[in-house]
């Protein structure tokens, strides 16, 4: 374990294992503790970064709004400074969001992307979920589980998750037509029953040009703890082999 400043924010991370260089995104309001189930699957084939994000897990919140545009800096500084050589992104959910706007901005720190449950445009996200993350409940929860490890203490996490929501509401704004300069090869996940809705991921799959699509059946938004060895076993598969070559082929037919 250990901290490096990026700018403004004093960011923890640790690494295990060998092998290509893996970045682990988590979500909003969780940390890189979401990631404990992936160890198994991942440590033997992969070196593996976890990170928490600003204001998440061990690394103190800055002043002002959080943004999708600040993180992906971060990430980018995270990159050039401790990781130091072009690396895969798993990103879940917020984690996702992120990993795809480095891709767009530094395609050369990016091997390949896997986005979980994650949303180019805001309007993909059911608005009832957005909501729920201030409410008591989820304050409750997530903010003792915060508290465990966050420097600034389990009485900040109602301010973060503000503003974990009202980033949500109106980031990020992607089109379309921006994701086609995606140049990463990029696997697309959700769940079935997903926070993002199964349009907006197909609508994803749909404009990355070189992606594939994943949707774990009997699962929802938090997919990566309900079927952990399935969602790990597509992520290792698509990290570490080429793709096969389809019989059939629609999508990716070449040209006549």
């Amino acid at each position: 374990m250990a901290n490096v400043q990026l700018g403004d924010v004093a960011t923890w991370y640790d690494v295990h294992g060998d092998g290509e260089s893996v970045v682990l995104l988590h979500g909003g309001l969780v940390d890189s503790r979401m990631f404990a189930p992936a160890m198994e699957t991942l440590v033997g084939r992969f070196r593996l970064y976890r990170t928490d994000r600003r204001g998440h897990g061990h690394t103190p919140d800055v002043e002002g709004p959080l943004s999708y545009e600040d993180m992906a800096q971060d990430t980018i500084a995270f990159l050039e400074k401790v990781v130091g050589e072009p690396a895969h992104l798993v990103g879940h959910s917020d984690g996702a969001n992120v990993a795809l706007l480095v891709a767009l901005k530094r395609p050369d720190l990016v091997r390949r992307i896997v986005m979980i449950s994650g949303n180019f445009h805001h309007d993909g996200v059911l608005p009832s979920i957005l909501d729920e993350l201030t409410a008591e409940d989820t304050i409750r929860y997530l903010g003792a589980r915060h508290g465990e490890v966050s420097p600034d203490g389990e009485e900040h996490f109602p301010v973060l998750a503000r503003k974990v929501a009202d980033m949500g509401r109106t980031q990020p704004s992607l089109t379309e037509s921006e994701l086609r300069a995606v140049r990463a090869r990029t696997l697309v996940m959700s769940g079935d029953d997903d926070a993002v809705t199964l349009e907006h991921t197909i609508a994803l799959y749909r404009a990355v040009p070189d992606s594939e699509l994943a949707v774990v059946p009997g699962t929802s938004h938090l997919l990566v703890m309900e079927k952990p060895s399935e969602v790990y076993g597509l992520v290792s598969d698509f990290l570490s082999k080429d793709p096969v070559p389809t019989r059939q082929p629609i999508r990716r037919a070449a040209p006549a």
